[in-house]
């Protein structure tokens, strides 16, 4: 696994691990559009991995190699092997949901960041995949303009592999509502006031015993590009 840090170095600053979404890379989702700098200046040590089978981690083609909650996994494993016990932990999309997949799975961030991700994305993960499944197998053939031309044009701009990126659908694996209810700790839910690819961000807020939700500018696609997204982040953290 590849990762990133930007601001203070170990020791420096509290740690905060960002996990970026499905089809995109760190540096996409968190360095580019200023996200990771804004928080990095307020002392945070912002950690962002590549998720397995995106940017500069391993892309195995081996379907063996993408058991279910590999990501939540490999999150871990990030935790352990930066030898961290005091942290905050954070997500955009897929991040979103993989960082739900830590905390239900008993992950002791002192706070979370559920980003571009509703209520019904957690616990009804079944077909959720089925649009990028269907661009990963028709690449080429979408007509100029539509939603699967432009999720294309994505993945061209960040060198994704589709067959890598397939196998990372099946890793997918549902968080039960009664796992979501007993997650005991200060929850940021934010998403684009136009986002509904996941179902409810609000209704994912109103169901975390600790949970926060704020509303940014933009839909799924564009809500992370916006500077309002790191800020609501920055603040919460801050608080």
């Amino acid at each position: 696994m590849a990762y990133r840090e930007l601001g203070p170095a170990a020791g420096g600053g509290r740690p905060l691990i960002l996990i970026h979404g499905y089809f995109s890379t760190a540096t996409v989702n968190w360095v580019r559009y200023g996200h990771a700098a804004h928080i990095a200046a307020q002392g945070y040590r912002v950690i962002m991995p590549d998720l397995r089978g995106h940017g500069d981690s391993a892309r195995p083609h081996d379907p063996a190699a993408y058991p279910r909650d590999a990501l939540a996994d490999d999150g871990f494993a990030l935790i352990a092997h930066l030898g961290l016990t005091d942290y905050d932990l954070g997500g955009y999309s897929l991040g979103g949901r993989t960082t739900m997949r830590m905390l239900a799975r008993g992950a002791t961030p002192g706070r979370a960041i559920v980003g571009g991700m509703g209520l019904d994305g957690i616990v009804h993960t079944a077909g959720r995949g089925g649009h990028f499944r269907n661009i990963l197998t028709h690449l080429g053939q979408f007509e100029r303009g539509s939603n699967e031309w432009m999720a294309e044009a994505f993945l061209k701009t960040v060198g994704g592999d589709p067959v890598a990126l397939l196998n990372v659908l099946d890793t997918f694996v549902d968080t039960p509502l009664a796992d979501v209810a007993a997650i005991d700790r200060p929850v940021l839910v934010v998403a684009g006031i136009d986002d509904d690819d996941n179902g409810s961000a609000q209704a994912l807020a109103d169901a975390l015993p600790r949970g926060d939700y704020v509303a940014v500018p933009g839909n799924h696609m564009s809500a992370v590009t916006k500077p309002e997204f790191g800020a609501a982040i920055a603040a919460f953290l801050g608080a």
